[in-house]
């Protein structure tokens, strides 16, 4: 009886030992978080609406981190920033990347401050907005920063309309959204 409790034993050693002996896990990645451009000040109600307008889109689906920032500092500053920071480089000069079949990972685009807040005003009446979208006239330029597994898809655009003041800020916005 004794040597096969012996026997017992020494499988519970080798297998334990061979348990611990496992290959080290690889590093696990690097934490989720937002990169605030320097400088840069958190706007909070664009935010909360932000998430409150994803909530109309997609009743179901958790509200997905966001956040908004402005600044006084140039898009092309701000975007060039982000983008290396991402490790994307340099930002292309749009989405076509000269004619590649390859999205870039960042890019600029232009759009129009009104046609483009046109299209949200369904869902600024389910939030019970008020905006005067009359006000949002121009052109803008922006940029589009790909996401990263552990960063945030980036948006810099210039100047934007703010729907809670119903007025063009001339200043960069930054949104970030996972």
């Amino acid at each position: 009886m004794s040597r096969v409790l012996r026997a017992a034993a020494v499988l519970l050693i080798i297998a334990i030992a061979f348990t611990g002996c496992k290959k080290e896990r690889p590093a696990e990645s690097e934490a989720f978080k937002f990169v605030v451009y320097p400088g840069a000040q958190y706007l909070s109600q664009l935010t909360e609406l932000t998430k409150q307008a994803q909530t109309i889109y997609n009743p179901n689906a958790p509200t997905a981190a966001t956040a908004i920032y402005d600044t006084d500092a140039p898009l092309e500053q701000v975007a060039n920033y982000y983008a290396k920071e991402y490790g994307f480089g340099n930002v292309a000069p749009d989405a076509t990347n000269n004619l590649s079949a390859a999205k870039p990972r960042a890019y600029y685009r232009v759009g129009d401050l009104h046609a483009d807040n046109e299209g949200i005003a369904p869902v600024l009446a389910k939030l019970k907005i008020t905006a005067d979208l009359s006000k949002a006239q121009g052109k803008y330029r922006s940029a589009e920063i790909d996401r990263k597994p552990n960063r945030p898809h980036v948006t810099v655009q210039r100047p934007y309309f703010d729907l809670t003041k119903s007025q063009v800020v001339d200043r960069t916005i930054i949104l970030m959204a996972r």
